[in-house]
């Protein structure tokens, strides 16, 4: 099964990273996302716990049970042991987070979820690699060239890569001939006042968008 997600990811390119949004809004969000093409959902934690951690995992819980076998729903923004756990509870099927450490990666390859931890450098890169990183997450890719991501491309070809931070309509298509095999999108695509206004119609047509033009193969 891990396998498989790990495939799915790199075939369809994009996980929609959903920060902050409403409890209520969180089912009418995904059921947009869905209807464009989009299978993977992170929801994030909350990184100055305003919102308590079983309350994000709880919004977790909620799509997966509201979309599973449809799309997959994992965490980001995972620092410690205790989230990978309490998103493992929650249906979660993959951690995303903004930095390399080794015990969460270890914890999440022990409990069979994917690896998506974020580095930076190549001593980042390789400390995830040997802890059992199933892809990187080059973060923030935000003013990264393709000199720097061919470079560090080069020590490590058996990695997969993925650009989060800064990406949009405008620049995926770059980054993806960077050599990236992925994306997270965020704000870029879940738009707030679209979803403060029930526009969910305008965020499926969005990303639509993404999805062709990482889909031109």
């Amino acid at each position: 099964m891990k396998e498989e997600l790990i495939k799915q990811i790199q075939e369809e390119k994009l996980i929609v990273i959903v920060r902050g949004v409403a409890r209520e809004k969180l089912v009418p969000l995904g059921q947009a996302l869905y209807k464009a093409g989009i299978h993977f959902l992170e929801v994030t934690y909350s990184a100055d716990h305003t919102i308590s951690d079983r309350v994000t995992a709880e919004d977790i819980a909620l799509l997966h049970n509201e979309f599973k076998g449809r799309m997959h729903i994992g965490a980001g923004t995972v620092t410690n042991e205790e989230q990978v756990g309490l998103t493992k509870s929650a249906g979660g099927e993959f951690i995303i987070s903004p930095d390399t450490n080794p015990a969460v990666i270890k914890m999440t390859g022990k409990i069979n979820l994917v690896s998506i931890p974020g580095a930076y450098t190549p001593t980042e890169i390789q400390t995830a690699d040997r802890s059992g990183a199933d892809f990187i997450k080059l973060f923030p890719t935000a003013g990264l060239t393709g000199e720097y991501i061919k470079a560090v491309k080069g020590p490590f070809p058996h990695l997969k890569f993925l650009g989060v931070g800064g990406i949009n309509e405008k620049n995926i298509e770059q980054y993806q001939n960077y050599g990236l095999c992925g994306f997270g999108i965020g704000s870029n695509l879940v738009d707030k006042k679209l979803i403060a206004n029930n526009a969910f119609a305008a965020i499926t047509e969005k990303a639509r968008c993404y999805i062709r033009a990482v889909q031109k193969d």
